[in-house]
Formats: structure tokens, sequence, C-alpha cells
């Protein structure tokens, strides 16, 4: 990312500040809507909060010759990540749900090797590794409750698709503008999912409550438009298993947010995960010696 290393700390924060932040906001959105329904609505305001960047700033989106990628990403990214995020979040506390759904950094980590051909040494091995466990140790108090195998099943399936995602933007990052990248896929896969949840739901079953607004508006334009910005660049910039790396840090902030502002259990096993995690980032992103580190 242009700009140097302190431009790239700072993106990273306000993503992470973002995305933890984002699980309260729809666990506050989702008590007066059906998952489905308001991942839709989040997708198609978070896009279309992009289409005049993108307009302004983006280029030719090159429709005719890139619509597969456009497709392919509105389906790993918001279809399927988006959506069963969102159904996930609706069986499981905002804490417990972002725990599990940011297995994302280790898939694409491994994911990253066979099908990009970043390395995958001791060292990064290690940390994914050390990454891992820290979210197991986190998730050891969130899980010491009765947890909705659903709920557990709808988020891992979303990591999955989010890994795809990313590793697949990664592969045709040079192809596509990336402002017309955010924007059409979350568009389109925001119609698909606003439609597909008026088959199961209608808009009757959406109660417009101020609280509902907030955290809709919030969830789309911070968590969504200005969230997978920050992202993408951070993906393009840098290799994709280091940037998700990074992420670790969301379901830690995740869980102190939705203590304080939903009263979710704070439980000591964070620390224990906030230090494995930590450990596992400077791992994946110490550079080999003799080499620059990773640029911002």
């Amino acid at each position: 990312m242009k700009g140097g290393r302190g431009l790239t700390v700072a993106a990273f924060v306000l993503l992470v500040l973002f995305w933890s932040s984002t699980f309260t906001a729809m666990k506050i959105g989702l008590s007066d809507a059906p998952p489905i329904l308001f991942a839709g609505m989040r997708g198609v305001i978070g896009g279309a909060a992009v289409v005049l960047l993108a307009f302004l700033r983006g280029g030719r989106p090159d429709l005719r010759r890139s619509w597969p990628v456009y497709a392919w990403l509105a389906l790993f990214n918001v279809v399927l990540f988006l959506g069963l995020q969102s159904v996930a979040m609706a069986y499981l506390p905002s804490g417990t749900a972002a725990i599990l759904i940011y297995l994302q950094p280790i898939l694409t980590g491994l994911l990253s090797w066979p099908l990009l051909g970043e390395p995958l040494g001791p060292a990064k091995l290690a940390g994914l590794l050390l990454g891992f466990c820290g979210i197991v140790a986190v998730s050891l108090g969130g899980f010491s409750g009765t947890v909705s195998a659903t709920g557990i099943a709808f988020a891992a399936a979303s990591a999955v698709a989010w890994a795809l995602g990313t590793v697949y933007f990664k592969r045709t990052q040079e192809r596509v503008p990336m402002l017309w990248t955010i924007a059409l896929q979350f568009l389109a896969g925001g119609v698909i999912l606003t439609v597909a949840g008026l088959f199961v739901d209608s808009f009757a079953a959406v109660s417009w409550t101020g609280s509902f607004v907030a955290s809709l508006l919030y969830s789309a334009v911070l968590g969504t438009a200005m969230a997978w910005l920050l992202w993408l660049a951070l993906v393009r910039a840098g290799e994709a298993s280091k940037v998700a790396a990074y992420v670790f840090f969301v379901p830690l902030v995740s869980i102190v947010i939705g203590n304080i502002v939903l009263d979710e259990p704070l439980r000591p096993s964070l620390l224990l995960g906030a230090a494995l995690v930590v450990s596992g980032i400077y791992l994946v992103n110490r550079a080999p010696r003799g080499e620059k580190g990773v640029e911002g």
C-alpha cells in the first residue's frame, strides 16, 4: 500500500475496528430483521456506497471481459460469506460467531500455498498454528455453555467461502479495478440475497426501529463499504496469507465490544488467546533473515 508502513498500520487498525464492531451492530440489527434479508440489504447499501466513488475514480468496469470475475467474487464474498455469516449470527453470540468466522486467516494461509504459490515456511506455518490455537483458547470460554450446532456449521462455512474469495481475488486482482470489484460484487450479491430472503420472509418481518436502521447503516457503510475498501487494498499490496493473519485481532476485539455493549461474557481465556494470536501474527509476518519485511 502506498504511503509507507504508518499508513498500512492505520489501515489495519481501522479495518479491525470496523469489522469487530460490526458483529455487535449485526447482532442488534438481527433482533429486528430476518438474517438473509438483513444480509441482502447490507450488501445493496454497501455496494451502492462504493458506486459513486467507482464512477469518479474507478476507471471502467469492463463487464464484457471481466463479468466472470465479478460473478465469482459476488458468490464467494457476498452470497455465501455474508449470507452464511448473518444466519450464523442469528444462532450464536457475536463473539462466538466472530471466533469461528475468523478461522478464515488460517484457511487463507493454507490455500495461498498451493493456489498462489506463496511460501509456507516453518515460521509462517508455526505462526498460523499459533493463531489458530489462540482462537481455540478464546473459544473454550465461549463454548462452555450451550452452543447451536447449526450456528457453528454456518459460521465455519462462511469462513471457507471468505477464504476462497480472498484467494480468488488475489489471483485475479490485475484483471479488475478494485473499486468496481467492491461495488459490483456487493450490489449483485446483495440483490441475490434480498430476493432469496423475500422467498423466505417479507419486508413486513422487518421492524424499522431506530436501532435497526442505525445497525444496518453501520454494517453496510463502515462494516462493508469502508472495511472492504481497506481489506482488498491490503490484500492487493501484500501476500494474502500475511494480510489475513492480522485479522486474527477482529474476534478478540469483537469479544470485548460484545461484552461492553451486549453484556456477553468476557472470559480469562481471552488473555491467553490474545497472547497466542499476537505471537502468531509476528511469526507469519517475520521476514526471513537477510530479506526485507513486507512493505506497507
